[in-house]
């Protein structure tokens, strides 16, 4: 299993509708799509490793504060996503959630039965993200398939 390396870890709210998240950005995305606005974290191996143990410290931590853990990148390297998810879901009842730029049908089968939301589809600077009716970006709801992505516009 290879290590996992993230640049920023935050409290979110509005990433995950209607949950408070601890949302990890992961570096070494291969997919560096054009205008990214995490394009400083492309480079695999930047930042801190996230392991297991420094996950369950953390939501050790947040116990009874957070609702879902948040993976913004990850899937390519989906064994060690797997046993992230794992501790968020099965140790500490947790929903959780990937943002991707991939599509649901392009990401490793075993991550979706660990996964409660799911945000899909590159960056596309013509198209905007979710906040944009526009968008090609999808965010959907695994429990009910359902698409949320009407949440995020204004």
């Amino acid at each position: 299993m290879n290590d996992l390396y993230f640049t920023q870890e935050q409290i979110v709210w509005q990433e995950v509708p209607n949950e408070v998240s601890l949302a990890f950005l992961i570096s070494g995305c291969p997919l560096r799509c054009a205008g990214c606005h995490s394009a400083d974290s492309w480079k695999a191996n930047r930042g801190e490793i996230l392991s297991v143990d420094y996950l369950r410290t953390r939501l050790q931590m947040y116990r009874n504060l957070l609702t879902c853990v948040l993976f913004l990148g990850g899937e390519w390297q989906p064994e060690t996503l797997l046993a992230l998810l794992n501790v968020a879901r099965d140790e500490f009842g947790l929903k959780t959630c990937l943002y991707t730029g991939l599509e649901r049908d392009e990401l490793p089968p075993m991550l979706l039965p660990k996964l409660t939301f799911l945000k899909t589809g590159r960056w596309v600077a013509v198209l905007g993200g979710l906040d944009n009716p526009n968008t090609n970006q999808r965010f959907i709801d695994l429990r009910t398939d359902e698409d949320w992505t009407h949440l995020f516009w204004k």
